[in-house]
């Protein structure tokens, strides 16, 4: 009897111009490996070749896998293959309004038929939500059905029901229970984080200012959106205050809004 085991390991090389190119190494203990450049095209294995060829050249098809894009276009296609690991993670998206001059109240934002769409298809992209207990009791509050007739626009339900039906993870030490179609996530919440985005799935979406924080200390957050109000408050709370280290972005998109407000798209420099 022969046990195989499949070694994955991922490896970079350049071409003739000099752009890099990344690869993964797959192969089978006791037969020769196959270097196998990564494909986006869903039904294809790693090395890209159809299954009779593959299955003859003993390259074994890799479970989910997505291209690495060149810098400047790689935060197109999600799923993808953080270059740390040898395997395929969700992504973890943070979105949330702030002014121009850098408060993030929502109390104090425009609340517009156009922002709540956008805020909407943020929310689909995500396989769950990651909440604090604060955002999770403010959300919960505002959204979870039965709301009062006439106490919001109609064009508010497609977000209200978007939230109401979508699974939540809630990072709290005080709350004992949560039933919003929720659960608690308690420990260390960079293992449990870690253990989410390893998941398969689309991806996961947090909002909130505490917790944000919190993953961005830990290099965890893998977009951040900006979506900047016209309009000057005068006062905070700002984001990331008492962030211990620089973080550098990159622009990836910008949407503009019939109200003024712009939706500014980063990914971390890594």
């Amino acid at each position: 009897m022969v046990v195989t085991a499949l070694m994955v390991s991922m490896i970079t090389s350049w071409d003739s111009s000099g752009r890099p190119r990344q690869f993964i190494k797959a192969a089978l203990c006791g037969r020769r490996a196959a270097l196998c450049p990564m494909q986006p095209q869903a039904p294809r294995g790693a090395c890209g070749l159809p299954a009779g060829p593959r299955a003859a050249r003993g390259c074994v098809p890799l479970r989910t896998h997505a291209a690495i894009l060149p810098p400047a276009s790689r935060s197109v296609d999600f799923p993808y293959v953080d270059r740390r690991y040898a395997y395929v993670m969700r992504p973890l998206r943070y979105s949330i309004n702030v002014t121009l001059d850098g408060c993030s109240d929502h109390r104090v934002m425009l609340a517009d038929e156009d922002l709540h769409r956008h805020a909407v298809e943020n929310l689909v992209q995500a396989d769950a939500l990651l909440f604090g207990r604060v955002t999770y009791e403010m959300m919960e509050a505002a959204w979870r059905p039965p709301a009062r007739t006439g106490v919001r626009p109609e064009w508010m339900e497609p977000f209200a029901r978007t939230i109401d039906a979508a699974k939540k993870y809630v990072v709290s030490s005080t709350l004992d229970q949560v039933d919003w179609n929720a659960t608690l996530v308690r420990g260390d919440l960079g293992k449990a984080v870690q253990q989410l985005k390893r998941e398969s799935g689309k991806g996961l979406f947090v909002a909130g200012v505490k917790l944000p924080l919190a993953l961005a200390e830990l290099g965890l957050i893998d977009e951040y959106e900006f979506v900047v109000q016209p309009r000057l408050a005068g006062h905070g709370p700002t984001l990331f205050a008492g962030l211990s280290k620089r973080i550098d972005l990159k622009l990836v998109s910008r949407l503009e809004f019939g109200s003024g407000a712009v939706a500014l798209r980063y990914e971390p420099r890594r």
